[in-house]
């Protein structure tokens, strides 16, 4: 019966444990949604403040204007959509022609040799 009280003792314990866990978890989690939505929020405000700026320095440009798309980008000197590149398919690209170029170089220097 001592193991038992024992056993019994420490599944209390254990169960407290967990519970103090539980609840400690649904705060870390409660206020990691705060920081999220915070985070956003600036992010956002960051952006008003941007058009803001824009309209007192350039009045003469419309920042509401239709052609102000904050899903386009430019790329090397043109305006385009977001989803037609990313930066990781830019960085391939530049990486493979500096790579076509050190081989052209190499080549080049083979040709002189």
């Amino acid at each position: 019966m001592d193991s038992e009280g024992k056993l019994n003792k420490k599944i209390e314990d254990l169960e407290a444990d967990y519970d103090e866990l539980k609840e400690k978890y649904d705060g870390v989690v409660g206020e990691l949604d705060d920081l999220k939505g915070c985070i956003i929020h600036e992010h956002i405000n960051g952006f008003q403040k941007g058009l803001r700026q824009i309209a007192f320095f350039h009045q003469d440009v419309n920042a509401t204007d239709s052609k102000f798309y904050v899903n386009k980008d430019v790329v090397d000197g043109k305006l385009i959509n977001e989803d037609e590149s990313s930066p990781d398919e830019e960085a391939e690209k530049e990486a493979a022609e500096e790579e076509k170029e050190a081989d052209d170089v190499v080549e080049v220097a083979h040709d002189s040799a």
